[in-house]
């Protein structure tokens, strides 16, 4: 089913809205109630935890001067979300289902991008484990990045991107 331009800016609105706003407001909580580097455990195999994280996904990009991080990391995710609000406009009238997973993408970019222009690094608290094996802390925004990516990936393997 088609939808107007008009759904399809309000359904990019409450999505990235949304997105952008539980990361926030995570991410304050963090801030206010726990200090850096402190842990709250919750089970066997994840545990609260700030952590400031100065580079990209996986830390890539960390041992980098701060002058340099800060332009790079600005300008990438700048340019991607320009890319993405385009993209969006392209596909959101008839694939909802990838619409949804941009705007979800959108969200998690702007709410990293957030923290990058208040901080110079991204908050992340987020800790997966396995015995002494982590995944790298993440947030929020990060989840909802994997969560769009994810349906992303699901139209390009069945073959459902429109040619542009």
């Amino acid at each position: 089913m088609t939808v107007t331009k008009k759904q399809s800016l309000v359904r990019l609105m409450i999505i990235a809205g949304a997105v952008i706003l539980a990361d926030q407001l995570t991410k304050a909580l963090i801030l206010a109630q726990l200090p850096l580097y402190e842990r709250i455990g919750v089970t066997s195999f994840f545990n609260i935890t700030h952590v400031l994280n100065p580079g990209g996904a996986f830390g890539m990009f960390a041992q980098q001067s701060p002058a340099v991080r800060q332009f790079f990391f600005l300008f990438v995710s700048s340019l991607v979300s320009v890319g993405l609000l385009w993209f969006y406009g392209q596909v959101a009238r008839e694939y909802r289902f990838l619409s949804m997973g941009l705007a979800s993408i959108f969200g998690g970019a702007v709410g990293n991008l957030i923290d990058r222009f208040r901080f110079g690094q991204v908050v992340d608290f987020l800790d997966f484990y396995i015995g002494t094996y982590h995944w790298p802390a993440f947030n929020v925004a990060d989840s909802a990045i994997c969560i769009g990516m994810g349906i992303l990936f699901y139209h390009v393997i069945l073959n459902k991107i429109p040619e542009m």
